[in-house]
């Protein structure tokens, strides 16, 4: 199994994964984070604090993974085209690309280089914490939601085998725009405010914002024709909130590190699909500018 990706999500698969004896390659440009795995593979740590480290490979160059034909696109959103310039190196072309990634615009990006064919979408409601280069937490379980394609059935398998729960998704854009709708709830606050999610639900202005980008996410996708997975958005987001209260959203994690964001996939693609249906979006939009002005840092590839 090939993943794109050395950040937390991709270190959390692939330590499930090598668990389970499937053999695993990383691919990455992240120089600190493909150095601990390569010393001392992945290290997970889970819920209960207990630590185990699971072998794998790890790689900056593209022909070291010629001809897989399984991947797991795991990178930021704002990497998405680098990654697809690798995988188009080394995916078979009877190979497939999962993106599992957070906001939009991800799937279309590999697309256009890789092709149709080679590219599925899914979505992911698992949660994961970077501890350190090549060292990852757990932060509770979820689902792995698999749209249709012809190619995913082993993939899949081997998804299950590492103990994910795996589930069809017949219209994987509405699991996709229902898991944007809270992203875009939850994470841009938390990083503006430098705390973690349930911290939102504590403070009446930070849960009045929670309230208007929910409303104004959930507003574009009924735009666009979309059900959500769920009746009522501003209580998805906040349930969510308080199911995950201790935990520090990955677009906070980012901004302590002095990371890029996916602020531009997340509210400022929900400001731009809400230009094109005639829907406002006044909050995701100094939401998202705010964002992009908090961080001014170098770009740290992961």
């Amino acid at each position: 199994m090939l993943i794109l990706g050395t950040g937390a999500m991709a270190c959390l698969f692939a330590a499930r994964l090598s668990a389970a004896g499937i053999p695993v390659i990383l691919l990455g440009a992240w120089r600190e984070g493909l150095d601990a795995l390569r010393r001392d593979g992945v290290v997970l740590e889970d819920m209960d604090g207990s630590q185990h480290s699971y072998p794998v490979r790890a790689t900056d160059n593209p022909l070291d993974c010629a001809g897989e034909l399984h991947a797991l696109v795991l990178v930021k959103s704002w990497q998405t085209r680098r990654a697809a310039a690798q995988l188009d190196q080394c995916l078979a072309e009877r190979g497939v690309a999962l993106t599992l990634q957070n906001g939009v615009g991800n799937r279309e990006a590999l697309v256009e280089i890789l092709g149709a064919s080679r590219v599925a979408l899914g979505v992911t409601t698992v949660g994961a914490t970077l501890l350190a280069p090549g060292r990852v937490r757990a932060a509770g379980q979820g689902i792995v939601a698999l749209g249709v394609h012809d190619r995913l059935a082993p993939l899949a398998e081997m998804l299950r085998q590492a103990g994910f729960s795996v589930e069809d998704a017949p219209d994987p854009d509405e699991l996709l725009w229902g898991k944007l709708v809270i992203n875009a709830a939850i994470n841009p606050l938390t990083a503006l405010l430098g705390v973690p999610n349930g911290e939102l639900l504590q403070r009446p202005t930070a849960r009045l914002l929670l309230v208007s980008l929910a409303r104004e996410a959930a507003a574009v996708a009924a735009a666009q024709g979309l059900s959500l997975p769920y009746a009522d958005p501003i209580a998805a987001a906040q349930d969510t909130a308080l199911r995950t209260a201790a935990n520090r959203s990955s677009m906070l994690q980012d901004v302590q590190r002095g990371a890029p964001t996916e602020i531009d996939a997340i509210c400022g693609a929900i400001l731009r699909v809400g230009e094109q249906y005639s829907v406002p979006t006044p909050t995701n939009r100094i939401v998202w500018q705010l964002v992009k002005a908090l961080v001014t840092a170098d770009r740290v590839e992961t």
